[in-house]
């Protein structure tokens, strides 16, 4: 039996690094003996993140493009070349059968290269609206998984294949995990919980809502879990009690996706996709400083279907105490929206990337 060997490579941020670790897990189930090597960029998370998970990782010298003059763009050009030539070493050195990006700047210069080398490439594309990263990509791809429906307009149709995102497997019964998740975090099982998640990184807006927010809702009863990400936990950590529970980041989601009743999420696309699955009622508050707007885009699909509420950051001052109140206080509306979401979730898009990597080594 041939021994595979397959290089992954996405990272920056969650979004796209356990998409990566999902697929390289379920090939792992198919392929026991085969090997894995990650790409990433050398000093973002995944260089923790991926070794947690059990995989070997190189790092690349590559960071994005800034959106104003800085002396980190000026470095670009000489970070893209090392990162390329550097990619073209590690292709050669393992020799891989495939080669997977799930976004990312390490994703770029490695596909690039593999492409250049006659090596099959899978791009998983995770949003509504694909980076400039994957669109120059798509053109030397062997297969392109997405999420989203009607992108023929960004990438080549013949190479487009409708999977959705890859998820934590643990995600698919978190209701037989409620009890548990209530006794892990201390919670009062009597009490609604607020789940707030800011993305691994945090969202400064979504923690001033929070903050300023906190004392109405813990009058209605409320209980919350309130990831504020790891940059903004020093200036939240000290609202920390018995009701509020505040964490940089969460290793189990599993548990608190089953103690929440009520989500509050930025919307990028793998957070979209998981909450899909979990089917919980969702408020999205998306991040208006991201490329293409494409986090309202992911919402808004949802929205489009009754399946969450969307509230721009333009909106908080406004309107977010009457939504969360109407929405806490309406049984009805909760239950609608569980099953509308739920209807969306696509719980086995990993099994289905990788039949599309497994058509490649075939």
């Amino acid at each position: 039996m041939t021994k595979y060997k397959f290089i992954l490579s996405g990272g920056g941020t969650g979004g796209h690094i356990y998409p990566a670790i999902a697929i390289a897990n379920e090939l792992k189930l198919q392929y026991p003996d085969a090997e894995f090597l990650f790409v990433g960029a050398k000093d973002k998370m995944e260089m923790q993140k991926v070794p947690q998970a059990g995989y070997k990782i190189k790092g690349l010298w590559i960071a994005g493009l800034q959106r104003k003059l800085t002396f980190q763009n000026a470095m670009f050009p000489f970070k893209l070349i090392s990162s390329l030539l550097q990619s073209r070493k590690i292709i050669k050195a393992f020799k891989p059968n495939v080669v997977i990006g799930t976004g990312g700047f390490a994703s770029g210069p490695l596909l690039q290269m593999a492409g250049s080398a006659g090596i099959p490439t899978v791009i998983q594309e995770q949003n509504s609206f694909p980076g400039i990263t994957n669109k120059l990509l798509s053109k030397k791809a062997s297969a392109i998984c997405v999420a989203y429906e009607n992108l023929e307009r960004f990438f080549p149709v013949d190479k487009i294949v409708l999977t959705g995102n890859p998820v934590r497997q643990d995600l698919i019964d978190i209701d037989s995990k409620r009890d548990e998740a209530i006794v892990f975090y201390n919670l009062d099982a009597n009490k609604k919980t607020l789940l707030v998640l800011g993305g691994s990184l945090g969202a400064r807006r979504v923690n001033q809502l929070i903050e300023k927010e906190l004392p109405d809702m813990l009058s209605q009863n409320v209980q919350i879990i309130w990831q504020c990400g790891k940059l903004y936990f020093e200036d939240y950590k000290k609202y920390n009690q018995p009701n509020v529970k505040v964490v940089d980041f969460i290793e189990r989601m599993d548990f608190v996706y089953a103690a929440a009743d009520i989500i509050i999420s930025r919307a990028g696309a793998s957070s979209v996709s998981e909450l899909c699955i979990v089917g919980k009622p969702v408020i999205f508050i998306p991040s208006p400083n991201v490329a293409e707007d494409h986090q309202t885009k992911n919402a808004q699909a949802i929205v489009d279907q009754k399946g969450a509420i969307l509230l721009k950051e333009s909106e908080l001052n406004s309107e977010f105490s009457i939504v969360f109140e109407a929405l806490l206080k309406d049984e009805e509306k909760q239950k609608q929206l569980r099953e509308n979401i739920k209807k969306l979730a696509r719980p086995g898009a990993t099994k289905a990337i990788v039949a599309e990597i497994i058509k490649l080594i075939k």
